[in-house]
């Protein structure tokens, strides 16, 4: 696929097109199954502003609680939930999520991927060591572990994770942030599932928790369709519309 670059219509004050028409409008949707999966320092509650939307066009949406435990947990959990899909299916990640749906986007069911702000290894890559290649983010400073468990500081959440969001709704998400376990971080992707399914990717230029420079490789490198946000790393909150209508336009695939 070749790679496409669509500037995010937010700062136009443009009506993104997908979103808020009913199903039978666009046409019978090819895919009616979209399996949303949530990355650190969130739970499954961090979709809720997208799932509506997706959810008044006609799909059926299920979101992932991912036990961010170890990475053989959460692609279990993820399986879980893909085999009770009828159907083909979107596997959409945020943020490490990302490592979950290149590894299991190929199981059949897997019609296309979307990441958001989301990891995006090669096969059998260490994205630690991807990483390090690019600046460091902000948001790693603010990283603090009781024993094995990780977690972000109110401040780093508040500055960092979810920059571009009203105060509250930060604090609130701070309150109910899920504790990540540092064997979580030592997973490796064995598939890459971007090779053989069509990708799209969501980069949010003012990410503070991942490098947009390191985002911006991780699509070019796997020719994804891609937008980019001026968005914190939590754009599925901050910018749901135009994430909804990325997943909707991966469903056409």
């Amino acid at each position: 696929m070749n790679r496409q670059t669509f500037v995010s219509t937010l700062a136009t004050g443009v009506a993104a097109p997908f979103v808020g028409e009913s199903a039978s409008a666009q046409g019978a949707p090819k895919i009616k199954n979209i399996v949303l999966v949530h990355g650190l320092f969130a739970d499954g509650s961090s979709w809720s502003e997208v799932i509506p939307l997706l959810q008044a066009s006609g799909f059926n949406v299920t979101s992932v609680q991912n036990p961010l435990t170890t990475f053989g947990d959460a692609l279990a959990q993820t399986q879980r939930v893909l085999d009770r899909q009828d159907g083909p299916t979107v596997l959409v990640g945020h943020s490490f999520s990302g490592m979950i749906i290149t590894e299991l986007g190929i199981d059949p069911k897997v019609s296309a991927l979307v990441y958001v702000a989301a990891r995006a290894p090669e096969a059998g890559e260490d994205y630690a060591a991807l990483a390090a290649t690019f600046p460091t983010p902000p948001a790693s400073a603010g990283v603090v572990f009781d024993g094995d468990e990780g977690r972000l500081t109110e401040d780093a959440f508040v500055r960092d994770f979810g920059g571009d969001l009203p105060l509250a709704k930060a604090r609130a998400l701070y309150a109910v942030q899920q504790p990540f376990h540092k064997a979580l971080l030592t997973g490796i992707a064995q598939h890459a599932a971007w090779h053989y399914k069509p990708s799209f990717y969501a980069v949010s230029t003012e990410d503070r928790t991942i490098d947009p420079g390191l985002e911006r490789f991780m699509a070019k490198r796997m020719g994804a369709t891609t937008i980019e946000l001026r968005s914190s790393h939590l754009s599925l909150i901050s910018h749901p519309r135009e994430i909804a209508n990325l997943i909707l336009q991966a469903t056409s695939q």
